[in-house]
């Protein structure tokens, strides 16, 4: 890394004034001066900006709104220089890692350093703004319990990057900290609805990790409106939390590539559900029907999905509720390159895929996907 500079303050960048109010604060943090300007620039006209090396001294006084991280996790003098800045990190709402070198290890390194979004990739100043920038009802939402549910959901999403972490690496599971998040959530979505669970979840994450969380929090709110039982519940979102972990074979190019897919790259998704089987199926406490809800939750009735081309009276009840909130999930998530599909029209392609889905839960799952 390069010798360290002064910190940097809103009246430094680039010549520029910038109004320290009444714009919200986000301080930047990179580990070179040309990253640290760049991104900097990319701030200065919409908030009030601040920035450091991580090679100096930290200097942060002020809580800020966000914080922007923009380093290579590669290097461990960063991952240190992170960690001893993780106090000041965990009070700002918003922590926003810019990853040039996109891997399942970046990914989940970010998120093991406390971000709440990671935007990888080249850097997209539409993108990083938007998710700076609350929504008027998500800024009325930034209340009490608004923070009680980002923890929750930054819990969530430490043991996915952990998940994928292992899987990658090929070391042991914590199958109890993965379970403890999914109760986490099951206790969130109890007290406060599926409604609130979705809007947080868009606002912190993108890509695969979003997708998991969102399909946990529909596979519970399906559950709960049908009253399951406290086991049954608990299966229920363990197989939702592990049920994209062979995905984590799969390289981020692929899985959040926009557009559609080759023949080839859609052949390589297609092996995750049995790749998330074999890499599962020897860890202790996974139960048979959660490694079977993780193996077949892209199965079919009619015989016509994937790995195994199941049939109907294969094909187990946590499975078809995981595949109908799966299904929902994947139509109603966001992603930067299309919009978000309403919840009414995601539902209405669930009650066309006639043959394929128990019309018994498609007509159940009304209420989740259009009241709940």
């Amino acid at each position: 890394m390069q010798n360290a500079q002064t910190t940097l303050k809103p009246t430094d960048l680039g010549g520029v004034a910038v109004a320290a109010a009444p714009r919200p604060f986000v301080h930047v943090l990179a580990d070179t001066s040309d990253k640290l300007a760049g991104v900097c620039s990319l701030l200065e006209q919409r908030f009030a900006v601040a920035g450091e090396r991580l090679d100096a001294e930290a200097k942060l006084s002020e809580v800020p709104s966000a914080i922007v991280i923009r380093a290579e996790l590669r290097d461990v003098d960063n991952i240190a220089a992170i960690k001893k800045r993780a106090g000041k990190l965990a009070k700002a709402k918003k922590r926003i890692f810019l990853l040039e070198h996109t891997s399942h290890v970046s990914v989940s390194q970010a998120y093991a350093l406390g971000a709440t979004l990671v935007l990888p990739g080249t850097i997209n100043r539409a993108r990083l703004l938007a998710a700076l920038s609350d929504p008027p009802d998500l800024l009325a939402a930034a209340s009490r319990e608004s923070a009680q549910a980002d923890t929750a959901v930054e819990t969530a999403a430490t043991a996915i990057a952990s998940m994928f972490t292992s899987v990658t690496l090929g070391q042991p599971l914590d199958v109890n900290a993965t379970r403890e998040a999914g109760r986490q959530i099951a206790d969130r979505i109890t007290r406060h609805g599926l409604t609130e669970w979705l809007m947080t979840v868009r606002r912190h994450h993108e890509g695969t990790y979003q997708h998991c969380l969102l399909v946990t929090g529909v596979a519970i709110d399906f559950g709960l409106s049908l009253g399951v039982g406290r086991a049954d519940l608990e299966r229920l979102y363990s197989a939702a939390m592990f049920h994209d972990i062979g995905k984590a074979q799969i390289p981020l190019a692929i899985l959040d590539k926009p557009g559609r897919l080759d023949a080839a790259e859609r052949a390589l998704i297609e092996t995750h559900p049995a790749a998330g089987y074999t890499f599962l199926k020897d860890h202790d406490g996974i139960s048979p029907e959660i490694l079977d809800a993780v193996r077949h939750h892209h199965e079919y009735l009619d015989g016509s999905g994937y790995p195994d081309a199941l049939c109907a009276e294969s094909i187990g009840d946590i499975v078809r509720i995981l595949t109908i909130s799966d299904i929902f999930a994947a139509l109603i998530e966001h992603r930067h390159y299309k919009p978000t599909m309403p919840r009414a029209e995601a539902y209405d392609v669930l009650c066309e895929m006639t043959g394929k889905l128990e019309k018994a839960l498609v007509r159940a799952f009304k209420q989740v996907a259009l009241t709940r």
